[in-house]
């Protein structure tokens, strides 16, 4: 009998977790080393594309910057020390503070990375649940929230969010957003540029508006400047325009709308005529762009992070949406569709008008009263909450995969908080700018270590697909998944035995949750899925679940030929589904089941948007955006030698002319400063890419902090751009942070 050779070469399918592009690997491997990683040429969903961060996984596994086990700070430094001491420790500060204070005295930030692991996304609710906490944020109130929000209020459910049918468009209009960089965003495209390119072949066009001429621009047919922080008024010129001019389509979808009366009533005020003073767009252009996406058969219209991050981001998202409704391109092919995930597919449960609709204001935080949106108070509050004084004070903290003070306005603030909590206990691979405050660090598993699912992004695919990956390599002995810690915290935060062996705790958790779900007061729906789904526990018996259970499934046996996680598993590349369908009306979960055109939320935002105006700044000032880089998902990607290396992807860019007017010039360094006084060194990039009074600096830099361990991204630091941004300053209907638009001063660096 031949025995395997372990140091044979050896090729494995691996599902990307570094961004929302989701790309199937190849990673080559001998013994225990990555030789080599490839696109994964017969992926039916990636197609064999991958960009750097997909390579950057060897680099990320054998980082030796990468926590490997839990770190407890005592004398000023942290140490090593065993999983059971951690616990202990745990155990011993958490439950004595949660006694005396009650639980919202613990909050909880949950970052960017817990989206893309199934470990994470799946087992923080327990944990959430747990702590009964009222304290929750999330990366979400960064970039994303007021795209969840308008989804939820107009079709039910904050994941029904519809995506561009790029394959079949014959015109694409892109507004803040940078697709050719981020492979989509709220959208899950690999390989943009080829399906861009492709559009353009067949004689489509694409359209870009944005304040900087970026990587899509570039690509596109047109680029339009637009000032930073004035979407709102831009959409509301084409929204008057289709209404003015008679464009509105007929569709299949008109049985099923509510509220176009009251949008054409309060678009009468908002004449492209008008919006112009406030966007910088022609109102001769405004209405072109009407009657193009009007007019040309199969289109549609996306905006994503720079039009999320300004003071009305809720209403830029929405009006997208209504735009390409009234368009007739919504849920149509070739405009905006809404994917079907083949697992943890959310609006596929119940029947079209079964939902409860979404709930505003339940409550509110304790400090500037931000509301609550989806359970989640905006990450801008976080300092404030754990500085002031009083009953639900956070006095603890628990991050998971976050580091706020780069990603979150204000850090400098955010990070002086974090030095008063009475412990702070941090979920994460780094010692990095927010983890160096922690008391107590809990590592996990290297990404090629651990089995991939995606949960959320099969909502926001291009194509519908069931794709699973295995881990390529056995993870430590001693080394427990993402999953096992979580569920051993849930528990200790629940005043249960955390000693307890993790498969029956996750067993018990899972048990709880058929009997509410499945409302089972005897049990026995319950435990007859348990049965089914045995042996298998953790995220794989999830998967199982979901698998069976979702639009595609067996149904238990119900439908034979139906998915489950054995055929997925089966299949060496992942299952095509087929292209995107439409889906109206059987996504609704409106208590109206119908799409919701006019939420009330929505009109009253917009009759207080009268007297309101676009961030301004005096002649000497400039406004600032962020920038997306395609090496630069998250900060610790800084850390990761193939992606660090290059030119220098930190700069400041700006128009030559506003550089001339300061005496400055391309590689010049310079003094960038707020209106605070709070300033920044950073190395200048001119080009005329920008629009002129308009700079861009990219997030997630700022690596110069004492007392992290970031070897290479110390290298070359960078400047935070959030240490300039106001965090009072926040989107009024999701609380989501405004980043883009506000005015900084730029100068010669002092002798």
């Amino acid at each position: 009998m031949n025995t395997p050779d372990a140091n044979a070469p050896r090729g494995h399918y691996r599902i990307c977790p570094l961004c929302e592009a989701c790309c199937g690997l190849q990673v080559h491997t001998v013994g225990n080393r990555v030789t080599a990683i490839r696109g994964a040429q017969d992926d039916p969903f990636s197609q064999g594309f991958l960009c750097p961060k997909g390579i950057s996984l060897k680099d990320l596994h054998e980082d030796p910057d990468r926590l490997r086990q839990p770190l407890l700070r005592r004398g000023g430094r942290h140490v090593p020390i065993s999983w059971d001491e951690a616990f202990e420790e745990i155990e011993r500060r958490l439950h004595p503070l949660v006694d005396a204070h009650g639980p919202d005295a613990v909050a909880l930030s949950f970052g960017n990375p817990a989206a893309h692991k199934v470990g994470l996304l799946a087992y923080t609710p327990r944990l959430a649940r747990a702590l009964g906490t009222r304290n929750v944020f999330s990366a979400s109130t960064l970039d994303q929230m007021p795209k969840q929000l308008s989804s939820a209020l107009m079709y039910g459910h904050w994941l029904s969010i519809p995506v561009p049918d790029l394959p079949r468009t014959d015109l694409l209009v892109v507004l803040g957003a940078n697709p050719m960089v981020s492979n989509g965003s709220l959208w899950t495209v690999p390989d943009f540029r080829g399906k861009a390119r492709a559009l353009r072949e067949r004689g489509g066009r694409m359209i870009v508006i944005d304040p900087r001429r970026t990587e899509t621009a570039a690509a596109a047919d047109e680029h339009l400047f637009i000032r930073p922080g004035s979407d709102v008024w831009l959409l509301l010129g084409v929204v008057h325009t289709l209404f003015d001019e008679g464009l509105v389509r007929s569709s299949p979808l008109d049985d099923w709308v509510q509220g176009l009366d009251e949008l054409r009533a309060a678009a009468i005020a908002y004449p492209p005529e008008s919006t112009s003073r406030h966007c910088g767009i022609p109102a001769s252009e405004q209405r072109r762009i009407a009657r193009l996406l009007a007019t040309t058969p199969r289109a549609s219209l996306y905006a994503r992070i720079g039009s999320c991050t300004q003071r009305h981001g809720t209403l830029n998202s929405w009006l997208v949406d209504a735009i390409n409704l009234l368009c007739g391109h919504l849920d149509q092919p070739g405009g905006a569709m809404f994917p079907k995930a083949a697992a943890f597919a959310v609006n596929t449960q119940g029947r079209p008008g079964s939902g409860r609709g979404v709930s505003l204001g339940r409550r509110r935080s304790r400090v500037s009263g931000a509301p609550e949106v989806f359970g989640e108070l905006p990450m801008v509050c976080l300092a404030e909450e754990i500085e002031t004084p009083g009953e639900g004070q956070v006095r603890a903290l628990i991050t998971v995969a976050s580091n706020p003070v780069l990603s979150a306005p204000n850090g400098p603030r955010l990070s002086r908080a974090l030095d008063g909590l009475d412990f702070m206990l941090s979920l994460d691979i780094y010692i990095n700018e927010t983890t160096r405050h922690a008391d107590l660090i809990l590592p996990a598993p290297s990404p090629l270590e651990d089995l991939h699912y995606d949960i959320a992004f099969g909502q926001l695919s291009w194509r519908n697909h069931a794709r699973y990956s295995a881990p390529v390599f056995e993870r430590p002995a001693d080394m427990p998944e993402e999953w096992e810690t979580l569920t051993r915290l849930a528990a200790l935060a629940a005043g249960a035995d955390w000693r307890q062996p993790v498969d029956q705790l996750d067993t018990a958790a899972l048990r709880q949750e058929l009997r509410h779900q499945l409302k089972d007061s005897e049990g026995t729906q319950s435990e007859a899925l348990l049965a089914a789904l045995a042996p298998r526990v953790g995220p794989q018996r999830l998967i199982d679940l979901a698998l069976r259970s979702g639009p595609y499934g067996d149904q238990f046996g119900r439908k034979p030929d139906g998915l489950t996680l054995d055929r997925v598993q089966a299949a060496p590349h992942g299952i095509d589904l087929g292209e995107l369908q439409p889906r109206v009306p059987e996504l609704l979960r409106t208590p109206s089941g119908c799409i919701e055109l006019a939420p009330a939320p929505f009109m009253a935002a917009l009759g207080a948007l009268a007297g309101d105006a676009p961030p301004s700044c005096a002649p000497e000032e400039l406004l600032l955006i962020g920038r997306r880089d395609m090496r630069s998902g998250n900060s610790w990607m800084h850390n990761l030698p193939v992606l660090a290396k290059g030119p220098d992807r930190s700069t400041l860019i700006l128009h030559p002319d506003d550089a001339r007017r300061r005496g400055l010039r391309d590689g010049d360094r310079a003094l960038l400063r707020n209106a605070a006084g709070v300033s920044l060194e950073v190395l200048l990039q001119c080009s005329d890419e920008m629009m002129p009074g308009v700079a861009s600096l990219p997030h997630g830099w700022g690596h110069d902090l004492p007392g992290t361990h970031l070897s290479v991204a110390q290298l070359r630091p960078g400047a935070n751009l959030n240490a300039l941004l106001d965090e009072r300053l926040r989107d009024p209907l999701s609380g989501n942070a405004v980043l883009s638009g506000q005015p900084v001063t730029l100068s010669v660096l002092p002798a």
